[in-house]
């Protein structure tokens, strides 16, 4: 697999990121925990990932209670030493489950004390990749900055980087790191599909500007991207909608859009889901988009797809047009 810089981390990454936040439960969120692939189906999307080139794996504190690190450190420590050196790991700090409830907290001790429960879940002494997984608005930007700070000089964290932005809070991140000397986030990680584009705006600037990389998360806007909601019915027991009270809204519009988009996709001989996500792969900003596994079958039968097709400019402006007026809610 064709491998691209991230950003100036010096790391090498392949076209696509293995998204691991549906291993032993749906997310961070506490109630959908057993609703997503067991351990058996995490090593073999895992196994699919290796041979497929996928070397990174994105990961966070808070997925499914630790589960989602849990089976990756399983996983690792069930192969040899050279499949281990190959392989990358992404995980996120700050997100806090209350019950219930979703909070961040960015202050440095709860992001020692996160991180030092990722490593051992993972079986590992330092990840390569750490990222905010979004902003704390109650804490000082500075201060975090300095918790990572605490955390690579301790050699437990390479690079850091940040999910869930906005360009404003991006720029006063880079400024207070390039003000005070210290670590920066060198690159975003947030929501980028046909039918989520707000980030050109104005994100996508800041992350040319400062050479920073771009690995976007839901390149399929959560499945709805695939085609398998169809109009006049409800989403599928067992779906990301139907499990989900924050999905997508669907509007006769969006059905339209995504029949058309499936409508070109066959005259490819691909999947809707692969044009989607080659859609995103294509954009000359973005270094690897996140792509997470199915849950039956194939688990990485999209990846594989969207890794057969090329999109030129053209065609990148017409398959946008066909959602330009349009929001998931």
């Amino acid at each position: 697999m064709q491998a691209g810089l991230l950003g100036r981390t010096g790391i090498a990454v392949g076209r696509l990121i293995l998204g691991c936040g549906n291993f032993g439960g749906v997310g961070s969120l506490p109630g959908l925990i057993g609703r997503g692939l067991d351990e058996r189906a995490a090593f073999e999307t895992l196994d699919e990932a290796a041979a497929l080139g996928l070397t990174l794996l994105d990961t966070a504190c808070s997925y499914a209670g630790g589960a989602s690190e849990r089976m990756i450190g399983h996983w690792l420590a069930r192969h040899g030493a050279e499949l281990r050196r190959g392989v990358r790991i992404a995980t996120k700090v700050g997100t806090v489950v209350c019950g219930a409830d979703i909070r961040i907290d960015l202050s440095p001790r709860t992001m020692a004390d996160q991180l030092q429960g990722s490593l051992e879940r993972l079986g590992l002494q330092r990840v390569d990749l750490c990222l905010s997984h979004a902003p704390d608005e109650q804490l000082p930007i500075e201060e975090t900055l300095e918790g990572f700070a605490a955390l690579i000089e301790a050699g437990k964290v390479g690079h850091i980087g940040a999910c869930n932005i906005s360009a404003v809070l991006l720029r006063q991140a880079l400024d207070a790191s390039a003000r005070l000397g210290l670590p920066r986030y060198e690159w975003v990680q947030n929501a980028y599909n046909l039918m989520q584009r707000e980030d050109e705006a104005e994100l996508f600037a800041v992350c040319r500007e400062h050479g920073l990389g771009l690995t976007p998360f839901s390149p399929t806007a959560g499945g709805v991207l695939t085609g398998k909601y169809r109009r006049d019915a409800a989403p599928p027991d067992g779906s990301r909608l139907s499990l989900r009270s924050d999905g997508a809204q669907l509007t006769l519009r969006s059905f339209d859009a995504i029949d058309e988009l499936r409508r070109r996709a066959e005259a490819l001989g691909a999947s809707t889901g692969a044009l989607a996500l080659a859609w995103v792969m294509s954009h000359r900003l973005v270094t690897a988009p996140i792509v997470g596994p199915a849950r039956t079958g194939e688990h990485l039968q999209l990846a594989r797809e969207a890794l057969a097709l090329e999109l030129d400019e053209a065609a990148r402006d017409e398959l946008a047009a066909l959602f330009e007026v349009l929001s998931i809610g």
